[in-house]
């Protein structure tokens, strides 16, 4: 809604002020549609910057500020740099054409320079640092691990996950080289990761940045171990499937999201006494177990199901045990319910 009277306020100024270059060029001579002119031309200028505005909705502030500031310092420069010159522009019939000249190369230099380091500065814009601070904002890095995985693209999907995903050009390289590997199976989940990257990009509600920066105490480094560095410089948190790079990040007090604690956490809950409906498939260790296994992979070990593989039957839980790869449930079945 502010957008669309920012838009309609816009419009009216353009108006305006094309009214107020009609009316000091009709006391001028010249032909009569020089006035449509000018009134066409401003509107349509006009016209056409919202419709460039409405095309290009989704613009990064740290571009938009290397820009500007670039455009800034340029032009702060070249004045100096004009104060500096002042004897030779004035006696110089190219003066003019020399000061236009300095302030185009300084007005490019600074903003090609600030592009291309606007990942090593922070532009403090109040509201921006204001919005960092609060919980929740910060970016999330991938491994190839989590890339690999997939899950990570049915996790943004549902909205979990609002925050801007970073994906770092070693880690995004590694996952290539996975991709040109000679070993199929390995190719063929490297493919994968590289389509999920893609399908990431392509979404308008998926905020996914590849990140060229490579700062210079990443090199030599493994590859977790940027990881980690990157997270504490961004002030991020890694998302990974990876326990040996979990330790590490955990280590260097960088916070982790743990996509097996994750699917872990959101498997259904069973108290002692609860009964479900089991279908067993192969028979347990003990000599009358038999094991199931429910739609999220969760295993069931049933005490006096081994006669009955293959068929489905009711179970009541006797308990459950959390380990590091997952939750198992114990339970029975009770003969005289068959």
């Amino acid at each position: 809604m502010a957008l669309i009277v920012l838009r309609a306020v816009f419009l009216c100024v353009a108006g305006g002020l094309a009214s107020i270059l009609v009316s000091t060029n009709q006391n001028q001579a010249g032909p009569a549609w020089i006035p449509y002119a000018i009134f066409t031309g401003v509107m349509g200028l006009a016209i056409g910057t919202i419709l460039l505005d409405i095309a290009w909705p989704r613009k990064r502030i740290e571009t938009v500020s290397a820009i500007y500031f670039g455009l800034l310092i340029g032009v702060l420069l070249t004045w100096m740099v004009s104060i500096a010159l002042t004897p030779l522009i004035e006696t110089n019939r190219n003066g003019r054409a020399i000061q236009l000249l300095v302030g185009m190369l300084l007005c490019y230099g600074c903003t090609s320079l600030l592009l291309q380091t606007k990942d090593d500065f922070r532009f403090l814009i109040p509201y921006v640092e204001f919005v960092r601070e609060t919980k929740g904002f910060k970016p999330l890095i991938l491994d190839t691990s989590v890339v690999i995985d997939g899950r990570i693209e049915d996790l943004v999907e549902t909205g979990v996950f609002d925050n801007q995903l970073v994906i770092p050009r070693f880690a995004l390289s590694e996952l290539q080289s996975i991709a040109d590997s000679s070993d199929r199976l390995r190719r063929s989940r490297g493919r994968r990761g590289l389509d999920i990257l893609d399908r990431l990009r392509s979404n308008p509600s998926v905020d996914l940045q590849i990140l060229d920066r490579e700062p210079l105490e990443f090199v030599g480094q493994p590859v977790d171990l940027k990881l980690v560095l990157l997270a504490k410089e961004l002030e991020g948190k890694i998302v990974t499937g990876d326990f040996n790079l979990n330790k590490v990040a955990k280590l260097h007090n960088v916070p982790v999201i743990n996509l097996n604690e994750v699917a872990n956490a959101l498997k259904p809950m069973f108290l002692p006494g609860e009964g479900f409906r089991l279908r067993l498939i192969k028979p347990g260790e003990g000599p009358e177990q038999g094991v199931g296994y429910l739609d999220d992979g969760t295993m069931v070990v049933v005490e006096g199901g081994r006669d009955f593989l293959g068929k489905e039957i009711d179970v009541t839980v006797t308990s459950t045990l959390q380990t590091s790869a997952g939750r198992m449930i114990f339970a029975r079945f009770e003969r005289n319910h068959a």
